[in-house]
């Protein structure tokens, strides 16, 4: 199934509790968040392929950015 996720810019601490520029992705479905840094289309493609990963609920959905209108 293909699953819209909501995707914004936000700040991130790293390791050495800085604050760094990162995206999150939202699922729309089940509110789930997944974080990557770096606020790039590969960082943003890192969250999706996370979501689909670390899905609550088990499932195996494709997972797609609110601008993936297609």
């Amino acid at each position: 199934m293909r699953v819209p996720c909501v995707v914004t810019e936000t700040e991130l601490e790293n390791d050495e509790g800085r604050e760094v520029g990162g995206v999150q992705a939202e699922c729309t479905r089940c509110g789930y968040v997944t974080e990557s840094f770096g606020t790039s289309e590969r960082s943003i493609t890192r969250c999706l392929v996370l979501m689909r990963e670390e899905c609550p609920e088990g499932e195996s959905n494709f997972y797609v950015g609110d601008a993936d209108d297609d």
